[in-house]
């Protein structure tokens, strides 16, 4: 059947009527799409806020419990009491110092190698590794043969000096009376001379020695210390036999030490017998201070270094022989901006701190330091100017801070 004109404009107005309506619907979607996905977008933001508010307290409480955590209440009474003193940080005068790596040795002035200066064989061991004796106190106590000799030789010159002044005695008398002639007078007192020189010469043999001349057993030699010290080295036992010349004990005096470093050619001009150092050691907070005795006129062959040496007392026996330490040479002073005492930096679980004055107490500050003198520390980090700082007894804060840990963690 034949479309006429007019249905075919009707069919037209259909469709077009039909794609508009579609066109409508699409572009309400998207409308509607666009605004759910503001939405979505704001709730996402308010939610993201609200996460970074949820970590900041967190951490903001933490960053809180830290600073409590690092804190001292004290009264002023309180900080009075415990003689705390305070001071601001600020510039000072700092002397120079040049840092060796050192070590403690003995005192070879005050250490003593004992050997018996006889043979013969241990019967007795009295002083043990590591025991303090006193001078002339017997160490051990060895059986001789020679020494047996010797003592016998002293016994048979007395014996003869006796029998000589005997004889003296009487032939002085007789010549005085005119019974014998003054020849056999001279003779006796040639005689009785010789006895008292073999008398002197057999006690001489045995002090060269260290023995005496009166023992019950003729061969019994006691080993005595030389001086007052330590027994650091022990080579003898029970029953054996030692020569005369085996080190068998070694004593020192470990009150006075010698702590030893090594200087390059080009710190030899700046190192001078008589300069001020100060000693300290990673394995203890002590400090001690004291003054160069020696310096090596020589370079040793092998490290090409002159030795140096501080002669430390040692009262405590804190410095043992052994103990690597760094010795700071005291060099020129230098204006140094921003410094704090030595007394007011603690070393508080591996880090550096001093305790800063707060409102009801102290805090203890993490700090970087620089060079010291021992009196005062350069601060590179952690205080300004002016700020407060416990500057005397701090180690009484230390405690106190270390109460206070562990009560945190019990």
């Amino acid at each position: 059947m034949a479309i006429t004109k007019k249905q075919r404009v009707a069919m037209a107005i259909i469709v077009l009527t039909g794609l508009l309506a579609g066109g409508g619907l699409l572009l309400t979607e998207r409308h509607k799409t666009g605004e759910e996905a503001e939405q979505g977008e704001e709730a996402g933001h308010a939610h993201k806020e609200g996460d970074d508010d949820k970590k900041s307290a967190p951490a903001a409480k933490e960053a809180h419990e830290e600073r409590e955590e690092r804190s001292v209440k004290l009264t002023e009474d309180q900080v009075k009491k415990a003689g705390i003193a305070v001071q601001a940080a600020g510039p000072a005068k700092l002397q120079a110092a040049a840092e060796f790596t050192g070590e403690i040795r003995f005192n070879e002035d005050r250490t003593a190698h004992v050997v018996p200066r006889l043979a013969g064989v241990a019967e007795q061991v009295v002083a043990n590794l590591g025991q303090s004796v006193r001078k002339g106190e017997v160490l051990a106590v060895i059986a001789s043969n020679s020494l047996s000799e010797q003592r016998s030789e002293l016994l048979t010159a007395k014996e003869r000096r006796d029998a000589a002044r005997v004889t003296y005695e009487r032939e002085k008398k007789l010549w005085q009376e005119k019974i014998s002639a003054e020849q056999d007078y001279l003779q006796a007192q040639s005689a009785l001379r010789e006895a008292d020189i073999a008398v002197r010469n057999a006690t001489q043999k045995l002090a060269a020695v260290g023995a005496t001349g009166s023992s019950a057993n003729l061969n019994r030699f006691e080993l005595r210390a030389p001086f007052d010290g330590t027994v650091v080295e022990k080579h003898l036992a029970l029953g054996e036999a030692v020569k005369e010349d085996a080190s068998i004990f070694t004593v020192s005096d470990l009150r006075s030490v010698w702590a030893e470093f090594n200087v390059a050619p080009k710190d030899l001009a700046t190192v001078r017998v008589g300069q001020r150092v100060s000693v300290s050691s990673t394995a203890f907070e002590s400090k001690v201070e004291g003054t160069i005795s020696y310096v090596g006129a020589l370079l040793g062959e092998q490290t090409r270094t002159a030795r140096a040496r501080v002669t430390l007392t040692n009262p405590d026996g804190a410095w043992r022989p052994g103990l690597f330490v760094t010795v700071s040479v005291f060099g020129e002073n230098q204006d140094v901006p921003l410094t704090v005492p030595a007394d007011a930096v603690q070393t508080i679980e591996n880090q550096t701190m001093a305790f800063k004055a707060v409102s009801g107490g102290f805090e203890a500050t993490p700090i970087k330091v620089g060079r010291s003198d021992g009196h005062v520390v350069e601060i590179l980090s952690g205080l300004k100017s002016g700020d407060q700082v416990a500057s005397k007894n701090t180690f009484i804060l230390k405690s106190e801070l270390g109460k206070a840990s562990a009560g945190h963690e019990h």
